[in-house]
């Protein structure tokens, strides 16, 4: 790994040229795909799960980053990019939706988080709420009606697993414990929209500690319908999102 002035990302604060915000999706191969929607994209470092470039929108620098799946690996990306400047995130992603009225290739923002995982609770007590910055989601819904994407916007549930907390049973065991047994049926009597796995980490890791943050997530899947998405289709959401999270970011620069 080239010089790094934090533990994992391999990149230095010059690497930033004063980048205040960042975009952060899961996946590594979707980081230069954003990159590419902006100005002079540079590739910065991979190093495990997380890739970094840096580009500029009107001329103002802004960083993507992968962040892996789930909350511990999102909280590296978002300590170390705060230790080099960052301020503002915006997460970018695919997401299953539990809401009937909710469509395949629909964009939900979210606005707050049910905290499924365990990695927040390394920076605040349960009973402080997993909120997004006002200023990130009225950006991000903006960005999206202008797009003239169908949004929804409320609550996400966000899990530390893909099957057992996201009460799926098509699994080696098939079994899940009792303590997520019916979970969804009652997520969908609160309202929750949708399920995903890193939202309740990021946002109460920036809530708490000053920073803003903001997620935007494409429906790849309805699972009151089925469980596996069609490959065409989360192409085309995952592409739609993408441009979505650009928009919102130039709109917070």
């Amino acid at each position: 790994m080239a010089q790094s002035d934090v533990f994992h990302l391999g990149i230095t604060k010059a690497d930033l040229q004063g980048a205040t915000l960042a975009i952060v999706p899961g996946d590594p191969e979707r980081v230069k795909k954003i990159a590419a929607l902006m100005e002079n994209p540079v590739h910065l470092a991979s190093h495990r799960e997380f890739t970094t470039w840096r580009a500029e929108l009107d001329g103002k620098p802004v960083v993507v980053c992968s962040t892996g799946i789930g909350g511990p690996s999102t909280s590296i990306a978002v300590e170390e990019l705060a230790q080099l400047g960052v301020r503002t995130f915006l997460r970018v992603g695919t997401t299953g939706a539990i809401q009937p009225h909710i469509n395949v290739g629909d964009v939900l923002v979210t606005t707050g988080s049910v905290r499924l995982d365990g990695a927040s609770l390394h920076f605040a007590p349960l009973e402080f709420p997993a909120v997004a910055d006002f200023s990130c989601t009225t950006a991000l819904v903006d960005a999206a009606k202008a797009t003239g994407a169908k949004t929804h916007i409320g609550i996400t549930a966000s899990s530390d697993t893909f099957y057992p907390g996201q009460e799926r049973y098509d699994t080696f065991s098939g079994r899940v414990v009792s303590r997520f047994q019916g979970s969804m049926k009652e997520w969908q009597q609160m309202g929750v929209l949708n399920y995903e796995m890193e939202s309740a980490t990021l946002l109460t890791m920036c809530a708490s500690q000053g920073l803003r943050a903001g997620m935007v997530a494409g429906v790849i899947v309805n699972r009151t319908q089925k469980e596996i998405p069609d490959a065409q289709t989360m192409q085309q959401t995952e592409s739609d999102a993408v441009k979505i999270v650009v928009e919102a970011a130039r709109r917070l620069l």
